[in-house]
């Protein structure tokens, strides 16, 4: 165990901020972490948005189906997948730019990989960070509010800000469940492995005021039906081909 494993057991996802703006000399050191993620290639396909303006962050409170959060935090960032900076430099040389399936799964990993290194740096430094995925509700009113240009595809946002709030650590699976040797475990222990892990999570729905749920319970609703069917749409007017 070190410093830094240790940070990272410790993250839990903090919904709830003091008023306390993010210095900016913490915003930069936390961005140029996050640029030393692991990138294809070296494409570094992302962009980040810090949004300020008040008027947009109400917006994006809207947008993200009424996650006050956005509006209360001391620094609200929307993370972009970005392949504008490498079509532009194809146009200049005459070559196309095609964007399929592989080219959007690097500029998705690419932005992941950076917006965790960023979180890491952040909490670091005594921040709380939560991803807000909810701005996938509207991506259209996200690129609208943003003028963001074609090829530059909104993902999701990240609050930051001084935790007003302890929430406690939500259990993970047990390492069985998620490093395999050589392949990867039955259907039969992997459903067995699900209802152990609902019985881990009794306690944490307990103290969390929610006793009777139950994870598997949650997930058989989650995907019950598919989620944010008009994304393809949003993603191929953006350039991207799946094939």
């Amino acid at each position: 165990m070190n410093d830094i494993i240790e940070l990272m057991l410790a993250h839990r996802s903090i919904r709830t901020y003091t008023d306390e703006p993010v210095p900016t000399e913490d915003i930069h050191a936390a961005v140029e972490a996050g640029q030393k993620a692991a990138t294809s290639s070296n494409i570094q396909t992302y962009s980040i948005v810090h949004v300020t303006d008040a008027a947009m962050r109400e917006a994006l409170v809207s947008i993200s189906g009424g996650q006050e959060k956005v509006l209360d935090c001391g620094a609200f960032f929307v993370l972009c997948a970005d392949m504008r900076r490498h079509a532009l430099l194809a146009e200049r040389c005459g070559v196309p730019c095609e964007e399929n399936v592989e080219s959007f799964l690097l500029s998705v990993i690419d932005t992941a990989l950076f917006a965790q290194n960023m979180a890491l740096a952040f909490e670091s430094m005594g921040w709380g960070t939560c991803y807000i995925g909810g701005i996938r509700n509207d991506l259209q009113a996200v690129q609208d509010l943003l003028h963001l240009p074609h090829r530059v595809s909104p993902l999701f946002g990240m609050t930051v800000g001084r935790p007003a709030e302890d929430p406690w650590p939500r259990p993970r699976f047990p390492i069985s469940m998620v490093l395999q040797e050589n392949g990867v475990m039955s259907d039969a222990d992997v459903l067995a492995g699900c209802d152990a892990y609902d019985e881990l999570m009794k306690d944490y729905y307990l103290k969390r005021g929610a006793s009777g749920r139950t994870w598997c319970g949650q997930m058989e609703r989650f995907y019950e039906q598919p989620k944010r069917p008009h994304l393809q749409a949003f993603f191929e007017s953006k350039g991207i081909r799946w094939r």
